[in-house]
């Protein structure tokens, strides 16, 4: 065995290192008392969802979601505003294309064929406008009811039990608050002393 401190080989048999002293024996007791190490959870990778039933990788879905904070409220809002974005994207890419185009067109070495074509080239800027406005009205319209749908279903949901507190919900203790004793240490000390007093 190898001393942990010094790491000269000692005897299994001894229970102290003999140049620095050091417990072998709590050494040894470590070492073979310690488990081992947790076996492969196949459960938590990504070949367990592959096996899964549509409806339980949905709920993990949403679960995830919900401990990550994203609200419905959110995922409409990030779409509105990825619907706007992608828009904008699109008029500067049409915007581009077709100054870009124009400038190679007037410079004389392009053929009639060949101007024919870059002169539409801009029209590759309309994709991701409508890819955008698609978005824009799909958040405005069809996920508006999806959050409607989620807070109705909130609303229905049966409530907590007794016993289950969700710590978020808690608000923060008020100190300036002073609730009063029911007794006092001091009550009744004095009519205490005057009744022992009378008795000597």
């Amino acid at each position: 065995m190898f001393c942990p401190k010094c790491g000269s080989t000692q005897s299994d048999a001894l229970k102290f290192c003999k140049l620095c002293g050091a417990n072998l024996f709590a050494v040894r007791q470590v070492v073979d008392s310690r488990e081992t190490a947790e076996g492969f959870d196949w459960t938590k990778t990504w070949v367990a969802e592959m096996f899964m039933s549509p409806q339980e990788l949905k709920r993990r879905k949403e679960e995830t979601e919900r401990q990550r904070g994203i609200t419905p409220e959110m995922k409409r809002y990030n779409e509105i505003k990825a619907g706007i974005i992608t828009s904008i994207v699109g008029i500067g890419l049409a915007i581009f294309l077709y100054v870009f185009m124009q400038g190679i067109i007037l410079s004389g070495n392009v053929t009639a064929n060949s101007a024919e074509i870059l002169s539409r080239l801009w029209i590759a800027g309309v994709l991701p406008l409508f890819v955008g406005i698609a978005l824009m009205v799909n958040g405005v319209f069809v996920s508006k009811k999806i959050v409607e749908s989620a807070k109705r279903d909130s609303q229905n949901a049966p409530s907590k039990l007794e016993g289950e507190v969700n710590p978020q919900s808690l608000g923060p203790a008020d100190t300036t608050e002073v609730i009063p004793s029911a007794f006092s240490v001091t009550e009744h000390t004095t009519k205490h002393l005057r009744s022992s007093g009378q008795k000597q």
